[in-house]
């Protein structure tokens, strides 16, 4: 028997105008409270803010999104992974429970194979500063700063392999090719110094990081915000003019080639690349003068090489521990030239020769850690005195960071940790945020974090929003994708800020 067609419950003109009228008005709510920031939390209204962008001047001072807490950022990155369980991270239980197996950790294998047994750290702990933090020995005048900093002990990784890692710190992303933290931040704020880099990046006297030029790589942002790399015993090159051309004839050539390209430029109206490419030569000969300058340390008094420890004395330890200090006066001498952000590097990859070089304590720690600490040590504390004392820290957020931790247990068969996502620390200091201060923690051996646990897009957030930058904001659209720094995750950690 055949039953009666029915007609469609949502065919008929009642219905489809109630649901229209319905859909209508839903939308338009939804509006109203994504204007005024309403909607559920994970639902991002959020309209992009990106910079616009002058050609013939990419590094002019923009403004931020909000009131800033800090105008300039020094970021101090440790390649190689430094361990927080031999530094700033205090475990009483992984002390007590020295040479013991982890509980639950019998089954572990990380990064290069099977864990051995808990592995306290060869230095003590002891109390700093006026408000007792437990630090290091290994690293005792950095310690004694503990009142000016802001530690966050909580934070995670998403890969334990070096490369990955680094790029992960400085740019969001594990793979190569996404902007560094440095570029989005020239990119959001230009510089206030027309004659420096918006952007520089200091190596390490020994050489670079294992992935090198990613981590002050523009990526897909322009190239004018690329980070620009030298150090002290390296400046950059062919900065000085040819032989046998005076300083008049070498001026008299600068300003023909300034008229002949702003006739060029003038034939051609419009063409942002030929702008940019103008600017960036022009900027290439203002810093023809400026970067000699910024970089000749023999103007330092001796009071100040002697703080930082900037002389060398014959000693192999003394003498790299010396470069690295005349690295760090030069980061403070941009940062007090405007430069916008100041990436400085400890620690260098170098192949065929594991841990000499870098943090990457795999095998002897205790031998390899004794000269890195002693190297990072005292210039990286001078550096902080020296900023406060010229009153640059009110205006500076300095961070401290690594690409991830090191297990509490040492590997099987080895006197040394392996690598370690899972819980490591970072601290700031400056500008911005409370100290002294400690955010999140690790379980009892200093393993894992367990405790308001954090990510690197939650330390980049918040980086971003010290200098007035709303990291679901600043973007960058890309093969229709609006990128961001903090790609689509990342939280502000507003308990440690003032």
């Amino acid at each position: 028997m055949d039953l009666p067609e029915r007609p469609h419950p949502f065919l008929n003109r009642r219905a489809f105008l109630g649901h229209s009228a319905t859909a209508l008005s839903g939308m338009a709510l939804a509006q109203l409270l994504g204007r005024d920031g309403l909607l559920a939390a994970g639902v991002s209204t959020k309209t992009p803010l990106r910079p616009r962008i002058d050609p013939a001047n990419p590094n002019a001072v923009r403004q931020p999104h909000f009131a800033p807490r800090a105008q300039q950022v020094l970021m101090i990155f440790c390649a190689g992974a430094c361990s927080q369980v031999d530094t700033f991270d205090y475990k009483p239980e992984l002390i007590r429970r020295h040479g013991q197996p982890m509980p639950g950790g019998d089954k572990l294998v990380t990064f290069q194979g099977a864990q051995g047994a808990l592995n306290r750290s060869p230095w003590e702990f002891r109390p700093r500063g006026q408000c007792g933090k437990m630090i290091s020995d290994l690293v005792p005048r950095l310690g004694s700063l503990a009142d000016e900093m802001c530690f966050v002990h909580s934070l995670t990784g998403k890969t334990n392999t070096h490369g990955p890692g680094e790029n992960f710190m400085n740019t969001g992303f594990t793979l190569d090719g996404f902007p560094s933290i440095g570029a989005w931040t020239s990119y959001a704020l230009g510089s206030a110094n027309d004659n420096l880099p918006a952007f520089v990046a200091i190596p390490d006297p020994r050489g670079a990081p294992q992935s090198s030029g990613n981590c002050w790589n523009p990526g897909f942002l322009p190239a004018a915000f690329q980070g620009t790399d030298f150090n002290a015993t390296k400046p950059l090159r062919n900065l000085s003019r040819p032989e046998g051309l005076s300083t008049s004839e070498d001026h008299a050539t600068r300003e023909f080639i300034a008229r002949i390209n702003q006739h060029h430029l003038e034939a051609y109206p419009g063409d942002s690349e030929l702008a940019a490419r103008i600017s960036s030569y022009e900027l290439a000969a203002r810093m023809q003068l400026s970067v000699p300058e910024v970089c000749d340390l023999s103007t330092e008094p001796e009071h100040v090489r002697r703080l930082y420890g900037a002389d060398a004395s014959g000693d192999k330890t003394q003498d790299i521990k010396a470069a690295y200090a005349r690295n760090c006066i030069l980061a403070r001498r941009l940062i007090e030239q405007g430069v916008r952000f100041v990436q400085l590097f400890n620690g260098a990859y170098q192949v065929g020769g594991e841990g000499t070089s870098n943090w990457d304590g795999h095998k002897v720690l205790k031998d390899q850690y004794t000269v890195h600490g002693e190297v990072l040590d005292q210039p990286t504390a001078a550096l902080l005195i020296d900023l406060k004392q010229r009153g640059l820290l009110e205006n500076t957020l300095v961070v401290w960071c690594t690409e991830f931790g090191r297990m509490p247990t040492f590997q099987a068969g080895a006197s040394g940790r392996d690598h370690n996502p899972a819980g490591f620390t970072g601290w700031l200091a400056g500008a911005g945020v409370k100290a002294p201060y400690s955010y999140g923690a690790t379980d009892d051996f200093g393993y894992k974090a367990v405790e308001k646990v954090a990510t690197v897009y939650d330390f980049h957030a918040t980086i971003l929003h010290v200098l007035g930058l709303d990291h679901e904001r600043l973007t960058f659209y890309h093969n229709g994708i609006e990128r961001r720094l903090t790609d689509v995750h990342g939280e502000v950690l507003t308990e440690i800020l003032t």
